[in-house]
């Protein structure tokens, strides 16, 4: 299931039906048979093709068209590399940039332009994934780990599901926690009211999110953390820090878009990475900063 769509001021008073292709890429056929089948919600509830829609309108997908055929090779496709080896590479993804191909991203995603770049990882991994360890959500940038030989490949997802690499995120949140550090430690899975959110639940899988204040501020009221991630959810850290009541600045899903403070993606950055070279050894250790448009937001503040 897709990640739901936030219609745009550009989309406001068009049919859900064209809206709906336009913002995927389906055939206006494709969009009205599964609004047809109720695979479609607008703000939770079923409509018909003909709905008009409005600017913040939630669109939620909770089927989408077959995807047919393997993922192609896009040089195209830019590729920010940070490390190379014969068995792995890290590369920096920027926000907005799908990991793989989907419903609604049939080309153009990481995986188009890595198969460019490193034509092996075809044979690595799932086929339709190739190379693809763990993902980024669309809207957040930074570090990821792609694997380049069948043994690492193995090796990482071992050490993923062991919680053998560290993954620190920074985050701006609404409002400031009570504590300075603590640990959610709370089940996610599938929203029972709305099927493509996640949702802290009871019969959920475990899921544990660290978190540390580093910064401060006022007007808006928001506090910058440092995340570290023990498990490896959909959406968890968005999820976790909207369920303690500190929602993602910028975040359309979980809470966090407010007109107090401007941004069109989730404040959400990869921006460390530690392992162990699945194949060598090595521990390796990477850093990335914040993405040009999240770091302006941040100089835009004044801390307490």
């Amino acid at each position: 299931m897709a990640e739901p769509l936030v219609v745009p001021e550009a989309l406001a008073g068009e049919r859900v039906d064209r809206a709906v292709a336009l913002l995927t890429g389906w055939t206006r056929r494709e969009v009205q048979d599964l609004l047809e089948s109720g695979a479609i919600l607008v703000d939770g509830e079923r409509v018909p093709k003909s709905r008009k829609l409005e600017l913040g309108n939630v669109v939620e997908l909770l089927d989408e068209p077959a995807v047919a055929g393997l993922p192609a090779a896009e040089p195209d496709v830019d590729v920010v590399v940070r490390h190379e080896d014969d068995d792995l590479v890290i590369v920096a993804k920027p926000a907005g940039l799908v990991v793989h191909p989907g419903a609604g991203h049939p080309t153009g995603t990481l995986v188009n332009g890595l198969l460019a770049r490193y034509p092996e990882i075809a044979g690595v991994g799932d086929p339709a994934r190739p190379g693809i360890v763990h993902r980024l959500d669309r809207d957040t940038s930074g570090l990821m780990v792609v694997a380049r030989s069948p043994v690492a490949y193995d090796r990482l997802v071992e050490m993923l599901g062991a919680r053998d690499v560290e993954r620190v995120y920074d985050a701006l949140v609404w409002g400031e926690p009570d504590a300075a550090r603590g640990v959610i430690d709370a089940p996610i899975g599938r929203s029972v009211r709305r099927p493509t959110r996640m949702a802290v639940r009871e019969g959920g899988r475990v899921a544990r999110t660290s978190y540390e204040v580093v910064t401060r501020y006022r007007e808006p009221d928001v506090t910058r953390l440092v995340c570290r991630l023990e498990t490896g959810r959909t959406h968890q850290i968005r999820v976790h820090l909207q369920a303690i009541g500190h929602p993602v600045v910028g975040d359309p899903v979980y809470g966090g878009r407010r007109a107090s403070l401007a941004l069109d993606r989730p404040f959400l950055h990869a921006g460390g990475l530690v392992l162990e070279h699945p194949v060598t050894g090595e521990r390796l250790a990477f850093e990335e900063p914040l993405a040009p448009e999240l770091a302006a937001l941040l100089d835009s503040l004044t801390a307490t």
